[in-house]
């Protein structure tokens, strides 16, 4: 029964409030708060609440007649207050103004002034939308006024320089809306410092109020007859901000009821101003923000664009061009290439891209020869010979000569600017060049820095794609280089037919399996046939499937790969690789290598020293040798591998071509790790490590890493292996290396002037049977030694190395007694005569260089 009276109360005081909206508005006034009245307006409308929820606006405790509370969904304001910016930020980058909810301004009516002051602002205390933002300052000041219509001016240009006033807001009606308010581009006014009533308040930063306007010179009568509507009384205040700099200029006209403009009016007016200057500033900066963000979206973009279209000039430019156009904001854009094959004072272009951005971006290309003595062009080659270029009107630039401002199409150009594009050289490399601003202004300082930080991009992207071009070119220079060399590397069809069709003799005729083999009894192409005996004997034809026509033609190749130099030239890789076929055989260290690997190995010997220039590493870093640019350390040895890894590529000489991935695989690495082992800085590294396996009586050398250093050994033993042959081979190598030595020492001392060390010293040539002696002492009886231990039948080495070390301390005797008189032609023996602290210097330089390029 009370539900149902309360029911009927309920419904008898709505009817009362309807009739007597009078009473209900003078209560409201009395008892209820702003923030309830915003409640009540929100629970109201879904769009509202959807709004508040989304920005976090509103909400809060709501106070009704000083006594009880209502919340409205603290926890919810809260829980989105963060990302109140962040959602604004978000819809203005996405082009989405999302619209706030709009006041209830005949709620707001019913306000005290005091209330109404801070409701008003309120409104705009969030408000980041330049243009929403001054809508609203420019309504709610009309209402604090009681005043017809307003106009609110923006500061543009830059500092003491083309300064004007801009507006999208004139003439505007409280119950105009915004859409309708703006104007377009083509329609905006412009009004320089100092003219007109607007124009001389942000000059003088002083208030303008008028009772009658027609009695001010100063005010455009034409604007009332264009409109039709009658301008009365004025006030026109100045919007500063924090550091009095002026922001715009606000304006309203006609107060109401035909009353003029009081102190008071003025004073609420300049209140209300100087917190709509805070919220300006703010609303700039957030406005600069979201474009310098777009901005970076956009140039990130381009940076992508690099890695699309780089392999071809005209293309990145043209895709540069069109991802570029929300950025220019211009008419016309041209992008000049320099020529980079001339020389910078000639100025000239070698492509032009003239993009019109007025006419759906349609891109032209006229050749430079065509456009040479057009007015823009000759901006462009202004660019070329002096800083950045920044020109802001053509028709005022004092550098501008005579030309028409207008190209042979009957372009009108207005403003431009012209910006050399660097590399990283600072060398021009091309220049953009953007043309008539699209809302037919000057260029600011803002386009101007657009432009810049988009020229850096253009340099980037050009001068990668120049560089990736360049690239390109080379590597099909080299291509057809490789093709050349691979024609006259291989060895010639009748040579190879010639080898083909002889008779091979046995191996026991050419003496393979002895220690005391003699290649100087053979000829060039004997020993080639020496060398294919020692495959025959190996069986890799059969066991490996090798095509016997494509072994001969690779043996030949080898051996017209080797350069004609003093020792290290086909004959000492011959020695070498016969050496280590006795080492396998005679000497019996077959049972520790594979018959892959074995043939491997021969190989790697018979190539071990492709392409020797008769000069050391050393000597390589010294003069700076492209070699030494390419390898870090083990510089020749790293050559050598590359130079037979070409022939054992190329399809005439690819011997190992029926290996399937895997054997082909352990095959280059065997062979690497073998060519590198010769070199002597490598050998001390390893040669501690190989002295204890050897104490600890090591015998499993099948294990991988254990066996590699054996190869590594046995490839050092067979490099040096002349100092174990008979005395009278030994004198004659010896003399064959001392040779080449002294060649290199008189570069070195010509040259380069500098000393050559005592080795290499012609003038030191009788010291040489000491230091062979010292050279045997410290690399070649340690390894005899070791390798004899590993396996007795490696004896024979260890003792031909003691029997010469005998004769050369008899030399050294002799020296001494003499005084220098004897052994003159005797030199330092052994495939590789650099000393250990020669070695040691040649790792030193390696290791002082700081760009460790390819290892191959």
């Amino acid at each position: 029964m009370t539900t149902l009276l309360e029911k009927d109360e309920r419904s008898q005081v709505e009817e009362f409030l309807k009739k007597e909206m009078n009473f209900l508005k003078t209560w409201v006034q009395k008892n209820v708060s702003l923030d309830a009245i915003d409640y009540w307006i929100k629970e109201c409308d879904p769009q509202s609440r959807r709004a508040e929820g989304e920005g976090g606006g509103g909400g809060g405790v709501v106070v009704i007649g000083g006594g009880s509370t209502l919340t409205s969904g603290v926890q919810g304001r809260d829980q989105y207050r963060n990302s109140l910016t962040a959602n604004i930020y978000d819809n203005m980058l996405s082009g989405k103004k999302k619209k706030a909810p709009s006041k209830q301004r005949e709620a707001l009516g019913l306000l005290e002034e005091s209330q109404l002051f801070m409701e008003l602002l309120r409104d705009i205390a969030n408000e980041l939308d330049v243009t929403e933002l001054c809508y609203k300052i420019l309504i709610n000041v009309l209402m604090l006024t009681q005043s017809d219509r307003g106009s609110l001016f923006l500061v543009r240009g830059s500092k003491d320089v083309d300064l004007h006033l801009v507006s999208k807001l004139f003439d505007v009606r409280q119950d105009v809306s915004i859409e309708d308010s703006i104007r377009d581009e083509k329609d905006v006014l412009i009004i320089p410092f100092g003219k007109g009533i607007a124009g001389a308040v942000a000059q003088s930063k002083k208030s303008v109020k008028l009772n009658d306007v027609y009695l001010d010179k100063r005010f455009n009568k034409e604007v009332d007859q264009q409109t039709g509507y009658r301008t009365k009384s004025l006030l026109c205040l100045p919007i500063l901000n924090a550091d009095d700099q002026v922001l715009g200029v606000a304006q309203i006209i006609n107060k109401a009821n035909d009353q003029s403009f009081t102190e008071k009016d003025e004073e609420k007016f300049r209140k209300y101003l100087a917190f709509a200057g805070v919220g300006l500033t703010n609303a700039q900066l957030f406005e600069m923000c979201v474009t310098e963000c777009k901005q970076n979206e956009m140039l990130l973009s381009m940076a992508r664009g690099i890695f699309v279209d780089q392999m071809n000039l005209d293309r990145l430019v043209l895709r540069i061009m069109t991802d570029a156009q929300g950025l220019i904001q211009c008419q016309r854009c041209i992008f000049y290439i320099v020529n980079p094959t001339v020389p910078a004072k000639t100025k000239e272009f070698l492509k032009i891209f003239d993009m019109h951005c007025d006419k759906n971006n349609v891109i032209y290309r006229p050749r430079p020869s065509t456009v040479a003595n057009t007015l823009t062009t000759s901006y462009a080659t202004r660019v070329l010979q002096s800083n950045t270029l920044q020109v802001m009107d053509v028709d005022q630039d004092e550098g501008s000569d005579h030309r028409p401002k207008t190209d042979a199409s009957g372009y009108l150009v207005r403003n431009l600017l012209s910006v050399p594009i660097l590399n990283n050289e600072e060398k021009v490399i091309g220049v953009v060049q953007i043309i008539n601003k699209a809302n037919g202004r000057s260029f600011t300082e803002m386009d101007f820095n657009s432009v810049q930080t988009f020229t850096l991009y253009c340099g980037l992207c050009v001068h990668n794609c120049q560089m990736y071009e360049e690239v390109s070119a080379l590597m099909a220079r080299q291509k057809v280089h490789l093709e050349t060399l691979s024609y006259h590397a291989i060895e010639t069809p009748e040579e190879t037919s010639k080898l083909l069709k002889s008779a091979i003799l046995k191996a026991s005729q050419y003496k393979l399996y002895n220690w005391d083999f003699d290649d100087s009894v053979y000829d060039d192409f004997e020993s080639c046939k020496v060398v294919v005996r020692m495959f025959l004997e190996m069986e890799v034809v059969k066991k490996f499937s090798v095509d016997y026509e494509t072994l001969c033609r690779w043996t030949l190749s080898v051996k017209k790969n080797y350069r004609p130099v003093t020792y290290h030239n086909w004959r000492h890789g011959l020695n070498v690789a016969q050496t280590m076929f006795t080492v396998l055989f005679t000497g019996e260290m077959n049972q520790y290598i594979s018959d892959l690997m074995r043939f491997a190995l021969i190989v790697a010997c018979l190539c071990h020293d492709l392409d020797h220039r008769g000069t050391n590493n050393a000597f390589q870093s010294e003069v700076e040798h492209p070699l030494a640019m390419l390898y870090c350390t083990s510089t020749l040895e790293h050559h050598h591998f590359d130079q037979c890894v070409f022939l054992l590529n190329s399809e005439a000489t690819a011997i190992f071509q029926s290996l399937n991935q895997d054997e082909y695989k352990i095959v280059l690495n065997t062979i690497e790790n073998a060519i590198l082992a010769t070199d002597l800085a490598l050998y001390f590294k390893k040669k501690g490590k190989f002295s204890e396996l050897v104490a600890k009586k090591e015998t499993d050398w099948k294990d991988p890493a254990k066996n590699e250093l054996l190869r590594s050994m046995m490839m050092t033993a067979c490099d040096v292996a002349a100092i174990c042959k008979p005395w009278d081979i030994q004198q004659k190598t010896a003399h064959l290396v001392a040779s080449e030595f002294f060649e290199q020492g008189d570069i070195e001392r010509d040259r380069l002037g500098k000393e050559p060390i005592a080795l290499m010293d012609r003038k030191r040539k009788d010291e040489l049977p000491k230091m062979q002696v010292g050279f045997i002492d410290a690399v070649c009886l340690p390894i005899y030694k070791l390798l004899f231990q590993i396996n007795p039948k490696m004896e024979q080495m260890y003792k031909g190395c003691m029997s010469n070390r005998e004769h050369w301390i008899q030399l050294t005797d002799q020296e001494n007694k003499t005084g220098g008189a004897a052994a003159t032609d005797s030199a330092a023996a052994g495939g590789k005569q650099e000393a250990a602290g020669e070695a040691d210097k040649q790792r030193d330089a390696g290791e002082r260089k700081k760009t460790c390029c390819s290892q191959s």
